[in-house]
């Protein structure tokens, strides 16, 4: 048996996988590198590999699979190059693993992180949507399979900071009062309504606190980031959906927030970089050095809060009432947000009309039930083919 934390890391080439990749090699003592995937940055893993040497490697395409691993031979590097999605749960599930970092983007990432999790593994969870899809599954596989979920998102591993250490989902007995999760309110926080239908695809990505990948930017501007959030911390926690409330707060400094009856309020504070939560899961319950500035409330100055706009950020109220109508209606929100911010950025639809997707498909998809995996992906897919007919109505 290995001395070091073994991993594998689902989405190595994105924001969260690099940053990952970060801490890890700060503690080269502490961690081994198993196994990494990508799905088309064939180039970047590549070089992934090169720096880390991991056992596996997954991508999507098998001829791209077939020349990676031959580059890599030929640059002696004995990783053994695997494709398909089949293969992203055949490595997370790896006995030779001990922790998986679930950061594959959207509804792509369900299969592989329950893998993880039906094989009893740590899994440091920044697929949101694994939760938002199929969240009393996932949660019943977690318990089934006695694996250990540490949560990644920002706002998610704050609240985790700030709850009791023995707290186990009983809100009444540990005191709680409400959970409150920040949110900086994206590039559009002050841009009048009526400019708003003009917005380009450039600046809803470009965040004005934090660094990250296209798609999870668009969410963040119309607020779904914040929405799918209040999902998972439904699940995470065990909140009932007015037990959560969100707050925008602008420096992203303070990352949430709990409060309690005797009207205690906790909250965790660090400069925004993803390395911290990262870091926090990586070495739970120890704390490890992470390369992150360390925060400087003097130079701040001041902190800032105001609610949430709903005419501004319709998506919020959208996940509200996802969360609400329970069983498939959170899968039917995801998927037809997926679909609109896609083809948002691909030029294909205005911003202001992601919202009228969803609303639309949440209107025309009837709740149901969702007893397993096949169920939640076929009112996945049922979801998406109503968002792309609206988009297509609409383009």
């Amino acid at each position: 048996m290995s001395s070091r934390q073994r991993l594998c890391i689902l989405g190595a080439t994105g924001s969260i996988g690099i940053s990952t990749l970060d801490v890890v090699s700060r503690h080269p003592a502490r961690f081994e590198v198993v196994a990494l995937t990508a799905h088309s940055r064939v180039a970047e893993l590549k070089q992934l590999c090169l720096a880390h040497r991991p056992r596996y490697a997954v991508v999507e395409n098998p001829v791209e699979a077939q020349i990676l691993s031959a580059e890599l031979r030929v640059a002696g590097v004995a990783t053994e190059v695997l494709a398909g999605a089949h293969a992203l749960s055949q490595v997370a599930a790896l006995s030779d693993v001990d922790t998986v970092m679930a950061a594959i983007v959207g509804a792509s990432g369900l299969a592989p992180t329950l893998a993880a999790v039906r094989a009893g593994k740590r899994v440091l969870l920044a697929n949101k949507e694994a939760l938002v899809m199929a969240g009393a599954l996932f949660m019943a596989e977690v318990r089934l399979g006695g694996a250990q979920l540490l949560p990644i998102d920002s706002e998610h591993n704050a609240v985790f900071q700030s709850l009791p250490a023995d707290y186990s989902g009983s809100m009444q007995d540990k005191g709680v009062r409400r959970i409150l999760l920040t949110a900086s309110g994206g590039p559009f926080r002050n841009t009048p309504l009526d400019q708003l239908r003009a917005v380009t695809p450039e600046q809803a990505c470009a965040h004005p606190n934090w660094v990250m990948g296209r798609k999870i930017s668009v969410d963040s501007a119309t607020m779904m980031n914040k929405g799918l959030e209040v999902i998972e911390a439904h699940w995470l926690f065990r909140a009932p959906a007015d037990r959560i409330e969100v707050l925008i707060h602008p420096q992203s400094i303070v990352h949430s927030l709990v409060e309690y009856c005797d009207g205690s309020v906790l909250a965790q504070l660090g400069n925004p970089d993803m390395r911290t939560p990262i870091a926090h899961a990586l070495a739970y319950p120890e704390r490890i050095e992470t390369g992150v500035t360390p925060l400087d409330l003097l130079a701040i100055g001041q902190l800032n809060f105001e609610r949430p706009d709903q005419r501004r950020f319709p998506c919020l109220p959208l996940a509200y009432r996802a969360l609400l109508a329970e069983g498939s209606a959170p899968t039917v929100l995801n998927a037809a947000n997926e679909v609109a911010v896609a083809a948002f950025l691909a030029g294909r639809l205005s911003f202001l009309k992601i919202a009228e997707v969803i609303t639309a498909v949440l209107d025309r998809i009837p709740t149901s039930p969702l007893p397993d995996l096949e169920a939640v992906m076929g009112v996945d897919a049922e979801a998406r083919a109503a968002a792309a007919s609206c988009v297509a109505d609409w383009t």
